[in-house]
């Protein structure tokens, strides 16, 4: 009787010029060679699970990132064709153009893909995705997880942007802004934004991320609907 394989899988969001992407690599080796699917491969011996993942996602496609969160474990039987696999999925968020993608390892080609425009994906990959889209939906109304995918300073309109993009829905512009700067954990700068429509062009924001560390602490309710 064979042994329970452990491994993970990593499913990076990206976001850039107000879409949302994801990366994914193209199998080199059966089972599923040719196919589309997340970074991730078996834990080794002598390391935990987020080295694992960390290791396979820097090999597989170039990324290095420093914050994972664990999403949930997929072990249905049948979920890989060569023997029983259990998978801790892990997702983070990144800003494409801080890395120079690059395929190695047992992935062909590494791409950055619209999560609205996914291929076929090879396991269970495309239920890993759900989840971790719905995951992250859900954690971008409770904390402000998506300003780390923003300039340092940023218009905004940007941020507003970001929101809809995500939650892939309309915001109400008035009272999402009166609601984001009632919690005081932007910055307003004596900046503006370059003009690239007619019109006045707006200030500029920052993060203040040790603020929002102290409110946390104090127990603030963060909820953006």
């Amino acid at each position: 009787m064979s042994k329970i394989k452990l491994a993970t899988d990593a499913i990076v969001f990206g976001y850039q010029h107000s879409q949302l992407f994801v990366a994914l690599v193209k199998r080199k080796y059966p089972p599923f060679k040719g196919q589309w699917a997340l970074p991730g491969g078996f834990v080794l011996e002598n390391e935990n699970l987020e080295t694992a993942v960390k290791r396979e996602l820097r090999e597989e496609t170039g990324i290095h990132i420093n914050y994972l969160e664990q999403l949930y474990t997929f072990g249905e039987t049948g979920r890989d064709p060569r023997r029983r696999v259990v998978s801790v999925a892990y997702f983070g968020l990144v800003r494409p153009k801080d890395f120079k993608i690059k395929a190695a390892t047992d992935a062909a080609e590494v791409a950055w893909f619209d999560v609205k425009k996914l291929p076929p994906l090879a396991f269970d990959h495309k239920k890993i995705m759900k989840t971790a889209l719905g995951r992250l939906r859900a954690k971008l109304t409770y904390q402000p997880i998506g300003l780390n995918l923003l300039d340092k300073k940023f218009p905004f309109g940007d941020l507003e942007r970001l929101y809809s993009t995500i939650l892939d829905k309309k915001i109400d512009r008035r009272n999402f802004r009166k609601k984001f700067l009632k919690f005081g954990i932007l910055d307003e700068l004596d900046e503006y934004a370059s003009a690239i429509d007619k019109g006045r062009p707006g200030k500029l924001f920052s993060f203040d991320k040790r603020k929002y560390n102290a409110l946390r602490k104090e127990g603030i309710l963060f909820e953006i609907r």
